[in-house]
């Protein structure tokens, strides 16, 4: 047989060997780049959580520190009372691991999240002035835990569409509001 008539074949054999080469590397990029995106996505899902808990932490801190003066039946009125030079190291604690959270949300989270996480950490912040009477009264209790939990929902939704989480929204204010405690 002479070259000429192997040619077809050999050509046929170069082309098949290329396409499984380029077919090889697609496959390879893309397995690489869903590895990575799991891989950040469960770093960037450890940030949020490491958030939440911290700046919940300092909310909670909020609650206990206020405690003594809210009324029965006002949020938080029923949190452990502690005397408020205990409260403020405790806050000065958890301002610390919140301000560590932040750092890795930051770096992790995407626009909206980040925005998100601001907004709830600011809103935490004004109710810890409400507790530690740095605000006048012009700011009320109620109305800083209300936007206290708002602006978490808000963190949560923003860190449920990052993380593309579904099962619908897991919004508290609604079912805060309708909850006997809580006017």
């Amino acid at each position: 047989m002479s070259l000429q008539d192997q040619l077809p074949a050999l050509i046929g054999v170069a082309v098949g060997t290329v396409g499984t080469i380029v077919a090889t590397g697609l496959a390879d990029r893309s397995r690489w780049r869903r590895r990575q995106s799991v891989r950040w996505d469960e770093r960037r899902l450890d940030a949020y959580v490491a958030f939440a808990r911290a700046v919940k932490e300092v909310h909670l801190i909020t609650f206990r520190i206020a405690a003594p003066g809210l009324s029965p039946g006002v949020p938080g009125a029923g949190a452990p009372p502690v005397d408020r030079v205990t409260g403020l190291a405790l806050l000065a604690e958890a301002g610390a691991a919140r301000s560590k959270a932040w750092e890795t949300v930051l770096l992790l989270g995407d626009a909206d999240t980040v925005a998100a996480a601001r907004q709830w950490r600011l809103a935490v912040r004004r109710l810890e002035h409400v507790a530690t009477g740095r605000v006048g009264p012009e700011v009320t209790w109620l109305d800083a835990v209300h936007g206290a939990d708002v602006a978490r929902d808000g963190f949560y939704a923003a860190a449920r569409a990052s993380l593309v989480v579904g099962g619908g929204s897991v919004a508290q204010v609604p079912w805060l509001s309708q909850e006997p405690d809580n006017p």
